[in-house]
């Protein structure tokens, strides 16, 4: 029962990403685009954690976690770029 329910939600979360995509490339705004990046790395994220349940190794989890750091500090970037047009000052 659980191997259908990882595959469902595996499912869910491939579309998911598949519509960011979607939004990522026929955005009108700028800001769209960044959201949809951000939700992709959620959806990323989600998607580890699923398979780390599924695999039931904790290197998944591990891996979710770097990815989530690594997709704060991009949005952190990307709306700091967006607000002063600089990232370094």
């Amino acid at each position: 029962m659980i191997g259908w329910a990882v595959w469902f939600a595996l499912g869910c979360f491939g579309t998911a990403l598949l519509l960011c995509l979607y939004r990522v490339v026929f955005s009108p705004a700028l800001t769209d685009r960044i959201l949809a990046l951000d939700t992709m790395t959620i959806n990323v994220i989600a998607a580890l954690v699923i398979v780390g349940i599924a695999d039931g190794t904790p290197v998944y989890f591990e891996a979710a976690m770097l990815f989530a750091m690594v997709g704060f500090i991009a949005t952190v970037g990307f709306a700091k770029f967006l607000l002063r047009g600089d990232i370094i000052e």
